[in-house]
């Protein structure tokens, strides 16, 4: 059964919930899924083009984008795949020129796309290294902002939602600083703009997922997984469709009236002690 509002239905049945319409749909919807190619962004493409939305989806790799779409489009899915990297401002332009040609324009962007890079003490850490993760995790979202917004604004709003972490907001985790600050960073520049676009129907969110059991996780030894696992309150990972019903919840109608949040889907992680 559909979690529903009676309220918001199609015409011809008022007040009834037999007639009100899906929260979590996202029929007629175009959205916008970065770092798509595995892990929670793949997971988080396919549930949204399950609820009805037309995806564009992109990551560094054209072959596994290639697959995502053909699996949705097997499942009965509408979606188009365009591989780059999230860093260069010509490929944000890109995705949402793809998504206007293609689809008609822009409803939702999942900027999802991030990596923890290289790890270390400040002292140790060069110059470039520290612009490589701020790069890929903060400015990659100011880049892929700049063009989603105004093609979103265009069709009177939508739901923009960056993937930040825990790490640097109620965690400090010894060697991550570059991690820690650009994630950090994500929540003010989600905060920022919600304030400045909600007057005109633009939602901005920041979801932050604890340790999830994404194919780079599965590569480190035993003891390091069963310490990440131990670090949360309920004592294992997530899987990557757990965190995407937290990125649905953002993208629907389930969400209108949240805005500026940084949302946790950490398993208990920030509160957990034991």
């Amino acid at each position: 059964m559909p979690i529903c509002d009676p309220s918001i239905q199609p015409p011809g049945k008022p007040g009834t919930k037999e007639g009100c319409k899906d929260l979590f749909t996202l029929t007629n919807k175009v959205a916008i899924v970065t770092g798509a190619s595995s892990g929670i962004g793949r997971a988080t493409a396919r549930l949204f083009a399950e609820q009805g939305a037309s995806l564009v989806v992109a990551a560094r790799r054209q072959a596994e984008l290639d697959a995502l779409v053909g699996e949705i489009e097997d499942a009965g899915g509408t979606a188009a795949a365009l591989a780059g990297d999230v860093r260069d401002e010509t490929y944000a332009k890109a995705l949402v020129e793809l998504a206007i040609a293609r689809f008609g324009g822009l409803d939702i962007a999942f900027n999802n796309a991030g990596a923890v890079g290289a790890m270390g003490p400040v002292p140790d850490m060069a110059p470039a290294t520290w612009h490589e993760t701020m790069d890929t995790n903060l400015t990659s979202a100011y880049l892929a902002a700049r063009h989603q917004i105004p093609a979103m604004l265009e069709r009177g709003g939508g739901s923009l939602i960056f993937t930040s972490s825990f790490v640097g907001y109620t965690a400090g985790m010894p060697g991550m600083a570059a991690y820690a600050a650009a994630k950090a960073g994500l929540i003010g520049l989600t905060q920022v703009l919600a304030a400045e676009y909600g007057p005109q129907g633009l939602r901005v969110n920041a979801l932050l997922p604890g340790g999830t059991d994404t194919p780079g996780a599965t590569t480190t030894t035993p003891e390091a997984r069963a310490f990440v696992e131990g670090i949360h309150a309920l004592k294992r990972m997530a899987q990557p469709l757990e965190i995407a019903r937290s990125a649905l919840y953002l993208a629907s109608d389930a969400s209108s009236f949240t805005t500026g949040t940084a949302l946790f889907a950490d398993g208990g992680v920030s509160i957990n002690r034991t």
